[in-house]
């Protein structure tokens, strides 16, 4: 069996092509994958309600409720555009969810595992809203908000956001923020570094005797990658269509 990560799909409308290719991605994934891990995202905003709110989001859940009941167990990871994930992922999906980065045991090799908007400690600003938004008074103020509030007040951040998005990367050279990131883990007795956010696929193995393997997860916005670990390996794969209906393979991403 092999373990799956995804991350960074910022899913809006089922009619969408990022959308579209997801849910086949995931059919394809029943019956062959013991483990999916979710490193943030997933969504363009989640919030956790008791009841499921966002109708656009009810087929991709579907796809998750029937890869779980096929035997895959879900592990979340909460990024900064989906927190607070609330009862549908951990009571219907008997998800995992983490809130913040983990280092977890995965066939004996320590992994360190995150969604990655942590990781660039220099931007104080980013740092203080996510406080903001993942703290438990925020989580606890969920049940009586408004839901038609919550959507605007996140299409708004969203926007922000995109607007800031180039102007932060001519600011920060965040491959080179990661990979100092990862040696300092490493230094700490992890084998591996995997990661979201960053939207950028990488792949870098070290060259001595332990291996160690640090991953950046690219997305399911424009490169449709996504890390497979089988048999303690790991591997960076896009995602192709099959011809017809089929759910689609992977295939090993080729460095841009």
């Amino acid at each position: 069996m092999r373990k799956i990560f995804i991350a960074d799909a910022h899913l809006r409308n089922a009619g969408d092509e990022n959308y579209r290719k997801l849910l086949g991605f995931l059919a394809g994934l029943r019956g062959n994958t013991d483990t999916l891990f979710i490193l943030g995202d997933l969504f363009e905003f989640w919030i956790g309600y008791r009841r499921v709110p966002f109708t656009q989001y009810h087929p991709v859940l579907e796809q998750l409720r029937q890869l779980t009941e096929s035997g895959t167990e879900l592990v979340y990871f909460e990024g900064n555009h989906d927190f607070h994930m609330g009862p549908f992922f951990k009571e219907t999906l008997k998800a995992r969810v983490y809130r913040g980065p983990a280092t977890l045991d995965l066939d004996g090799k320590r992994v360190y595992l995150c969604h990655g908007d942590q990781i660039n400690r220099g931007d104080i600003g980013y740092h203080v809203l996510r406080f903001l938004l993942h703290n438990s008074l925020t989580g606890a103020m969920v049940p009586v908000v408004p839901v038609g509030l919550v959507t605007r007040i996140a299409d708004r951040m969203g926007r922000i956001s995109r607007q800031g998005h180039q102007r932060r990367r001519v600011k920060w050279d965040y491959m080179a923020i990661l990979r100092e990131f990862a040696a300092a883990r490493f230094r700490e007795g992890c084998d591996a570094v995997i990661t979201g956010h960053f939207h950028t696929p990488l792949l870098e193995k070290s060259s001595d005797r332990r291996k160690r393997t640090l991953l950046s997860l690219g997305d399911w916005l424009t490169h449709f990658s996504y890390g497979e670990w089988k048999d303690g390996e790991i591997s960076l794969k896009t995602y192709r269509e099959t011809q017809g209906a089929g759910p689609g393979i992977g295939v090993p991403l080729q460095p841009e």
